[in-house]
């Protein structure tokens, strides 16, 4: 423990700190502190693990308000910069609901911001232009995709995906058109999944999802 001299007296713990701001969403941040604890009764603290929080966010409209400012309030993080730059980096996804990962250093008060994908549900109901699937997806459809349409679905969940080949990606994504009552081509998912197993659209779907 580089700085700090342990006596016999002393012995280290380590303290896990939670706290829970939303139940309902699971909003959360944690904190890991390391101390020492002498004879006396006196803690010093070592170090001190950055603090994570989890929100879901509106692309382009994040806000002070919860759930990421009283998640952050006691981190002393300037959260109108964090808000700010959520804001800049998840334009791109608006009227979508973006996980976002912040991740604030303690010590010095400075963070990062990790954006991940909307859910693939999330995407499709976009492209179709409706705002909720189905409630019966074997008997009720709520819009129609083409091949194009997919791919470009796919595209966008490329790193959330442990596809290699778009056809392989493709045939996750209708998946979960089937299970939202969205057709592809005029098909149910289940016949265009059979179709494109037997080649059918190899062409248009030949090539790996990464570039």
């Amino acid at each position: 423990m580089s700085g700090v001299k342990k006596s016999d007296n002393e012995c280290s713990r380590l303290s896990w700190i939670y706290y829970d701001f939303c139940p309902a969403s699971r909003h959360h941040r944690k904190r890991c502190v390391r101390t020492v604890c002498t004879a006396s009764g006196v803690v010093k603290k070592l170090s001190e693990k950055p603090i994570v929080v989890e929100a879901l966010v509106e692309g382009g409209k994040a806000s002070g308000g919860p759930p990421i400012g009283p998640a952050l309030g006691p981190t002393g993080v300037n959260i109108f910069q964090v808000v700010t730059k959520i804001n800049e980096i998840t334009a791109p996804f608006a009227g979508l609901k973006v996980p976002v990962t912040i991740t604030v250093n303690p010590n010095d008060k400075s963070f990062e911001i990790e954006v991940g994908t909307p859910p693939t549900s999330a995407l499709i109901l976009k492209e179709v232009g409706v705002a909720k699937g189905s409630g019966e997806p074997s008997t009720k459809i709520i819009g129609n995709l083409t091949v194009d349409q997919l791919k470009n679905i796919a595209k966008g969940k490329e790193s959330a995906l442990s596809a290699q080949t778009m056809k392989a990606a493709v045939m996750i994504v209708s998946g979960s058109c089937g299970q939202m009552g969205v057709t592809i081509e005029g098909k149910t998912a289940k016949k265009f999944q059979a179709e494109v197993r037997e080649g059918t659209w190899d062409t248009q779907l030949d090539g790996s999802l990464r570039e």
